[in-house]
């Protein structure tokens, strides 16, 4: 119904003379909600017909209000009827059946005080469908006028199943249980595995960092998808630096099977392209349409929350997959509400299987969690979680009290390898410059400073040196603390959530080798550098959790309930955003939903960044290069340059434009998509771009001629 409508308004003459070559804008979006709505009896026809008024309204322009701006649902309608250019005589003869479409939206609302919410995801997911059959359609036809064939073909994952299962069973098989370790690593692979049977639904993984989550989580899923039929395995991270490693990973493992892993975070941004008509039309926006998709968490539910179509296309694609939410403490807690209830319903309603992946699981089942928490009793994959966060300890925790830059630089300088991890990619440039002044060998710096391919060469090196017993003197921000795959005999963490210490103190001592009274995770307080305000409550409640428990239990279970029930359980909904949830309202009358200005509040990375391409490798010239090619989709290349790609400030990126250090590449052709940094010196090797000299005019710049 919401394709046989949405284009309805191009029976508007004006639009025909449009098609002869007149120049004047046309509105074709509004017709077909307008007669849906006219045609609608109340009740839940009309739900039904506001449903596929929002998707026709904003299948170009996005998904609209219903009130409350100028773009609002109603008064777009409103102003419509006023002028309505169709033909009587065509919208007489539309057919429209209503009340057929009732069972079908009704199988998607559950009773109670989140049925608005229900029916605002159905929404999205007929949006979905709509935006992107309507971008593929125009795609093909393209491809037909110029004898182009797209380059979006993606094998099936039941197609694949059976050898993916193979290879990962061989990959499993090379694992020789020679160590206390590797045997319960190998016990909590088989118990995980056992779970694939038990009914599609939410799940819980709680194993300590270096118990074999990633893979465990995999073996899970291919097993699981196996009986139970699911389209596709989405893996959501945190952070782009574990995406680099678990991409690596997975396609190390399935290589000799095709091209299977989508790598997908929010580099660079496919909303602003340059011509309009067919070269827009022609971009080829993701739609995780892969077998296997590798995203961020930002990624993931800034798109399930978002209200312009070229991320919404992909939500019916979530639709009966497999989601692996790696390091669920992660989620933000002012947007925890609306995460959950997003999660549940895509669990409920739409086929998907939800694993809340972590080493500290947080209390978000509805029994501990009374805001609106998710039904996880009996549903934990993991052989006694309790047991194996004892088992698994491998480091302790001690209290560093308050070191400035002087104290930590001497700390870190008294052992031949270590880690130090704090909180701000500024204090990581201070460290790394102090102890580079101080003369310490093997200092290394990593942040996101650094484009996602030079860190993997970062970390590779890292781990070549911890094995040879070279100096290594790791600076770094949080990105390191989560899945990344390192293991140092001591390491330094400025204060933070004690999710984050427990993360930390997993990469202490990783594979047991050393003493457990040697391996040591020392807490400490910045005095120049205090936590941001983000970060501050949950720091304080790490203290809370220390005081009562002290440091060296904070790694046990009863540490880590602790200080969820502070953070989470303690807060009210609206701290943790249950007002986004209940905004999404219908009654007999019709629906009230705030599409667009939801996407404009659910921002999971309050501030805005924004993406710099560093064209310093050979494969990233060259993706430039072909920038200026019209036939080459800005999608494709696009997907080839985030892991050349650095976020910055919007403001900083200001700077580098203005002052002649980046430009953006094709505009006539791509818009502000690409910008790409011309003056290569600001791009440092041992700590990556710095932006902060952006401001600064180029030598022959100066040069008056």
């Amino acid at each position: 119904m919401a394709a046989r409508f949405h284009d309805f308004g191009k029976y508007d003459p004006a639009f025909q003379r449009r098609l002869k070559g007149d120049k004047t804008a046309v509105d074709h979006s509004t017709a077909g909600a307008s007669l849906l709505l006219q045609r609608a009896r109340s009740g839940p026809q009309t739900w039904v017909a506001e449903v596929l008024a929002h998707a026709i309204l904003g299948h170009h322009a996005g998904l609209p209000d219903a009130t409350g701006s100028e773009a609002a649902r109603i008064r777009r309608i409103e102003n419509f009827r006023q002028r309505d250019p169709i033909p009587p005589e065509i919208s007489a003869g539309a057919e429209v059946d209503l009340g057929r479409l009732v069972p079908e939206l009704l199988a998607k609302i559950r009773p109670g005080a989140n049925s608005g919410f229900d029916l605002s995801l159905f929404g999205r997911m007929v949006f979905s469908c709509l935006v992107d059959a309507d971008f593929r359609d125009t795609e093909d036809y393209y491809d037909r006028l110029e004898g182009r064939k797209h380059d979006r073909d993606w094998p099936a994952l039941t197609e694949t199943l059976p050898r993916m299962r193979e290879a990962f069973d061989k990959k499993m098989s090379g694992y020789v249980p020679d160590s206390d370790l590797n045997r319960l690593r190998a016990e909590i692979l088989s118990s995980i595995r056992a779970g694939a049977k038990l009914a599609p639904g939410l799940f819980t993984l709680t194993v300590p960092t270096g118990g074999g989550k990633t893979l465990a989580s995999m073996g899970f899923a291919l097993d699981h998808a196996a009986r139970h039929g699911h389209r596709r395995i989405i893996f959501a991270i945190p952070y782009t630096s574990i995406i680099d490693q678990t991409v690596t990973a997975f396609r190390d493992l399935f290589r000799d099977i095709g091209d299977l892993v989508l790598e997908h975070h929010s580099s660079i941004d496919m909303e602003h392209p340059g011509q309009q008509g067919r070269d827009k039309l022609r971009l080829a926006m993701e739609d995780w349409a892969a077998p296997i998709v590798v995203t961020t968490n930002v990624q993931l539910f800034e798109s399930l929350f978002a209200a312009r179509p070229s991320r919404c296309r992909k939500l019916h694609n979530i639709a009966g997959s497999i989601i692996i939410l790696d390091e669920a403490q992660s989620l933000p807690r002012p947007l925890l509400m609306p995460a959950l209830r997003m999660l549940d319903a895509l669990a409920v309603h739409y086929g998907c299987t939800i694993v809340l992946c972590t080493a500290t699981q947080p209390a978000f089942d509805s029994s501990q969690l009374k805001q609106g928490g998710l039904p996880l009793a009996g549903r934990e994959l993991a052989p006694d979680p309790t047991g194996l966060a004892r088992r698994l300890r491998r480091a302790r925790i001690l209290d560093g009290g308050q070191m400035d830059n002087d104290a930590l630089i001497a700390a870190l300088g008294a052992v031949p390898q270590g880690m130090m991890i704090v909180n701000s990619r500024s204090h990581a440039l201070e460290l790394f410059q102090a102890a580079q002044a101080e003369g310490l060998a093997g200092v290394v710096h990593l942040t996101t400073r650094q484009y996602p391919a030079h860190r993997r060469r970062i970390i590779a090196d890292v781990r070549q040196r911890l094995a040879a017993g070279q100096p290594c003197r790791l600076i770094a921000t949080s990105l390191i603390e989560a899945g990344v795959d390192l293991d140092f005999p001591k390491g330094w963490r400025a204060e933070a959530g004690l999710d984050s210490i427990v993360q930390s103190a997993g990469r202490v001592n990783r594979e047991g080798k050393r003493p457990l009274e040697d391996s040591t995770l020392t807490v400490f307080r910045a005095p120049d550098h205090p936590p941001h305000r983000q970060i501050k409550p949950l720091a304080d409640a790490m203290h809370g959790t220390a005081a009562r428990l002290g440091y060296e239990n904070l790694l046990e279970t009863a540490a880590i309930r602790d200080w969820f029930e502070q953070v989470y359980w303690r807060s009210g909904p609206e701290q943790m955003g249950q007002p986004m949830v209940a905004a999404f309202k219908f009654a007999p009358s019709g629906t009230d939903f705030p599409y667009r200005s939801t996407a404009e509040a659910f921002r999971m990375i309050e501030s805005p960044m924004v993406p710099v391409i560093i064209m310093i490798e050979d494969k990233a010239r060259k993706a430039v290069e072909r920038l200026t090619i019209a036939d080459v989709p800005s999608g494709s290349i696009a997907r080839e340059l985030q892991v050349f790609t650095v976020q910055v400030p919007a403001r900083a990126r200001d700077l580098l434009l203005a002052n002649g250090h980046a430009r953006f590449h094709a505009p006539e052709l791509r818009g502000d998509q690409f910008c790409v940094l011309e003056s290569d010196g600001l791009y440092r090797e041992d700590f990556g771009l710095w932006w902060e000299r952006a401001d600064y005019l180029a030598a022959d710049q100066s040069i008056i001629g």
